[in-house]
């Protein structure tokens, strides 16, 4: 598999189902995405534990090349949740990057990372709160808010300029919370910043990938296209709050990028080892025009 990496410092139920892939398509990169953990009131990591387990078997049979995160793993960013959570982290056999979420917002970047670094202890290093991994194909540009799950100006601008200078190259973002709006479910929660829309009109930005809502995938519109931008939800792995917190079924999701630009979002239950069909969505790197 050749993959250029460039690290650079400084950020469905309904589904859209692309056209049919080839038999000759093969895949080009894959990489699995853990949502939000901050388990409360104690720091306690079973879903999360179990959720690693479950990716360090796929990485073994399915060949994934490393692990997101969308934020929000330790609740409050207290150092006794750091500590907690850091064990079970160094069990990824594959290098995790993650972005910080409201909660580590509780804390300080700081805090936030020195404990991301040492989840990778012999792997990689991350280099900021916000940075950018380039591949062939595609590059991911990790967002980290500015404070909460929100952007200032600066962070804006940062975002912005990473998405035009990867340009034409097709970008998927990832950011801990979606812009308000974007899940009904709670349309309140997400990015304000009025600069934001900037963003999601850039033409190579194909995807936003976000967590925070902590939406139970069995009763929500968790994977959407939205005025040629798709937005995918990751599941929290800790606890579920949308529309309610008495079912909560620990998932993550895993992207596939196929050589002729089509893109497999699978949903794996932890514990089972098959993806959840219902919940397949699939897109083209091709954003298409608006």
């Amino acid at each position: 598999m050749k993959l250029r990496t460039l690290l650079s410092t400084c950020l469905l139920l309904g589904s859209v189902i692309a056209p049919p892939l080839t038999s000759a398509a093969e895949p080009v990169l894959r990489f699995a995405i853990l949502g939000d953990a901050e388990p409360k009131p104690k720091a306690e990591f079973p879903g999360l534990a179990a959720a690693v387990g479950h990716v360090n078997h796929l990485t073994d049979t399915h060949d994934l090349d490393f692990v997101i995160g969308v934020g929000d793993i330790a609740h409050k960013g207290t150092e006794l949740q750091y500590e907690a959570v850091t064990p079970v982290l160094q069990r990824l056999t594959l290098p995790f990057y993650p972005i910080m979420g409201n909660e580590e917002h509780s804390s300080t970047v700081e805090r936030y990372m020195e404990y991301a670094q040492r989840w990778n202890e012999g792997k990689v290093e991350i280099p900021g709160p916000s940075y950018v991994m380039e591949f062939e194909q595609l590059a991911l540009v990790m967002a980290s808010p500015d404070e909460g799950r929100d952007f200032h100006d600066e962070g804006v601008a940062w975002v912005k300029q990473q998405v035009q200078q990867l340009h034409p190259k097709p970008v998927l973002l990832v950011v801990h919370g979606a812009p308000a709006g974007t899940f009904p479910e709670n349309p309140d929660k997400g990015i304000h910043h009025p600069g934001f829309a900037d963003v999601s009109t850039q033409p190579n930005l194909v995807a936003m990938i976000s967590g925070d809502l902590h939406m139970d995938l069995e009763r929500s519109e968790h994977s959407k296209q939205i005025d040629g931008v798709h937005h995918l939800h990751i599941p929290a792995l800790e606890r579920t709050k949308i529309p309610d917190e008495d079912q909560h079924v620990p998932m993550f999701r895993v992207l596939t990028v196929m050589d002729d630009n089509q893109v497999i979002v699978d949903t794996y239950q932890v514990g089972i080892v098959e993806p959840l069909a219902r919940h397949d969505y699939r897109f083209s790197l091709d954003r298409e025009a608006q």
